[in-house]
């Protein structure tokens, strides 16, 4: 079955940078728009960044932007998120999503989704 793996996640300072990665496999993966979300403990799953299939369009969630770029890589069947600039309230498990249909800041309108990578950000 459709499998997406993430990856890059750890334990960073306040305003340190990394970079998580999501590899998907057993899908076109060029014909899926692909999402970042992230959920906090006891908090909902939110919407952080989305790029679209075709023309690569890309999505943000208004407090990371500027801090955080949404990329891919075709080839590769991988959807890549640099953070910089993190701040403590960026603690989260992050989860890749992919759809068929338009990227949309809703998780549950997404297919597949993977387990997550925990980010930690002290001060």
């Amino acid at each position: 079955q459709v499998q997406l793996v993430e990856s890059g996640g750890g334990v960073v300072q306040a305003g340190g940078s990394l970079r998580l990665s999501c590899v998907a496999s057993r899908l076109t993966f060029s014909n899926y728009g692909m999402g970042w979300f992230r959920q906090a403990a006891g908090k909902e799953r939110e919407f952080i960044a989305a790029i679209s299939f075709r023309h690569g369009n890309t999505y943000y969630k208004d407090s990371v932007k500027g801090r955080f770029t949404i990329s891919r890589d075709n080839p590769k069947n991988t959807v890549y998120l640099q953070m910089n600039s993190l701040k403590p309230e960026d603690t989260a498990v992050y989860y890749c999503e992919a759809t068929l249909g338009q990227v949309v800041e809703e998780p549950q309108e997404y297919d597949y989704w993977g387990q997550g990578t925990q980010v930690t950000v002290s001060t």
